[in-house]
């Protein structure tokens, strides 16, 4: 779908594409070798309440334009949020110096022409772009919902750290020297609320949250607001554990954190600085041999979804691990450049990634992972950034569940959870079919073999 002022933007479409041809025009006459540009604009309107009081009601509107200049193998980058030719002028003149001091890098400069989205690939309509027509009155009353919902639980809810509601959208146009061009509009909106329960030193806190690019498709106020309630009630009485070395359940929304670290870890620039556990590691295993990972850039409405990367690059679906086996980095041009590889279309991260097991069965769901779990820590918070991505060790505060017998017994914080990313992955027994996306990372429950819990 096209952007209009229609729609909430300022600029449309055709202003966007005309910036971009003006600046690829100022730079060839600069001199510049390569050029390429990106013109873009974001607005939204973010509300909160607390105890049924507004807290705040925030709107954003934003625009940016952004230039690299290349002057065969030096690169200058600037920009601009003022759109205005003679602003224009003065960012490309600025990248264009840039770029005349700085020292040549062999692997600098724009992605090669074979590898650039065709025109037809870059009009691609993935379903991405949604706008919400919500005033700041519309949305406090959809956080207030998810509030109420959640106090009408229990009377154990004692208090909140307030609902929010965001609607969010932008639309962007870029463009190279080498004949790339396209662009598209997003949406992105939400609803959290975060209850609290108890008194005292005995009060402990929790949220839950929906993000969709359709507002038709959040989950309702009070779903979202019950079911964080009913979260922050389960943390009530938690207590420590003793030191241990057990197998360890992460519920699916922290085992996101796991696919992240691998992606980390195998990506272009992490891989070129050594900066990583995973050096060298394409064509080994890695996972367990019954993990795969799927990408697919071209998912309708997929929270990572794009045809074509940050630097113009077309997207396509992959094997990014096959039986544990790793198929593919996360590269950009430059990185790929680096390493002496080609591209992967991955300038700006990974795209709609999903884990799977070979092993899971339809049925199991967190009921199932628990008992196969049996006795164990089931893993539901984690706490700080203990992970260390050269060497793969891993430490985090943690909070969640003991589970005896397949079943929780109890709640439990202030401990401590600690590994090596090496034998964790390779260590995952199963994976649940309680599929959750976060951001763009699908993953269900995942059982880890043993990890240390440090507790009192």
């Amino acid at each position: 779908m096209t952007a209009t002022a229609a729609q909430g933007f300022a600029f449309d479409r055709e202003q966007f594409q005309q910036i971009v041809e003006d600046v690829l025009t100022m730079a060839r006459h600069l001199g510049a070798s390569d050029a390429g540009v990106e013109v873009s604009e974001g607005a939204g309107l973010s509300v909160s309440v607390r105890r049924g009081e507004v807290e705040h009601v925030e709107r954003n509107r934003d625009k940016s334009v952004g230039v690299s200049v290349y002057l065969g193998q030096r690169r200058g980058n600037a920009s601009s949020s003022d759109f205005s030719r003679q602003a224009l002028e003065q960012t490309v003149r600025a990248a264009y110096d840039i770029a005349r001091f700085t020292a040549e890098d062999p692997a600098a400069g724009l992605p090669d022409a074979e590898d650039l989205v065709s025109a037809d690939e870059a009009a691609r309509d993935l379903d991405l772009f949604h706008p919400w027509a919500l005033d700041a009155e519309g949305a406090a009353r959809l956080a207030r919902r998810a509030e109420d919902a959640a106090f009408a639980v229990d009377k154990r809810i004692t208090n909140s750290e307030g609902a929010s509601v965001s609607a969010q959208q932008s639309h962007f146009w870029a463009g190279n020297s080498r004949g790339f061009r396209g662009g598209y509009a997003s949406s992105r909106h939400s609803l959290s609320v975060s209850p609290i329960a108890g008194r005292g030193a005995g009060m402990e806190r929790d949220y839950w949250y929906s993000s969709e690019r359709d507002a038709l498709q959040l989950a309702s106020p009070e779903a979202v607001g019950r079911y964080a309630a009913e979260r922050t009630l389960a943390r009530l009485k938690a207590r420590k554990i003793a030191t241990c070395e057990v197998p360890v359940l992460f519920e699916n929304t922290a085992a996101a954190g796991l696919l992240g670290s691998f992606v980390q870890a195998v990506s272009g620039g992490a891989l070129y600085r050594k900066a990583s556990f995973l050096v060298d590691s394409l064509g080994q295993p890695v996972w367990a041999d019954h993990i795969d990972v799927i990408e697919d850039p071209l998912l309708p409405r997929g929270k990572a979804s794009a045809p074509f990367d940050d630097e113009g690059v077309r997207t396509r679906a992959r094997r990014v691990v096959e039986g544990g086996v790793v198929q593919g980095y996360f590269l950009s041009s430059y990185s790929a450049r680096k390493l002496g590889m080609k591209t992967t279309g991955h300038a700006g991260g990974s795209q709609n990634l999903r884990l799977s097991s070979r092993l899971t069965q339809a049925g199991d769901h967190l009921d199932e992972m628990l008992r196969k779990l049996g006795r164990g820590l089931f893993v539901t918070d984690l706490m700080g950034q203990g992970v260390n991505p050269v060497t793969g060790d891993y430490s985090r505060g943690a909070a969640g569940y003991w589970v005896e017998g397949g079943r929780i017994v109890h709640p439990v914080h202030e401990i401590t959870i600690a590994g090596n990313l090496r034998q964790m992955l390779k260590g995952v027994v199963a994976v649940g079919a309680d599929a959750f996306t976060l951001g763009g990372k699908t993953i269900g429950s995942v059982l880890l073999e043993r990890m240390k819990v440090a507790g009192s």
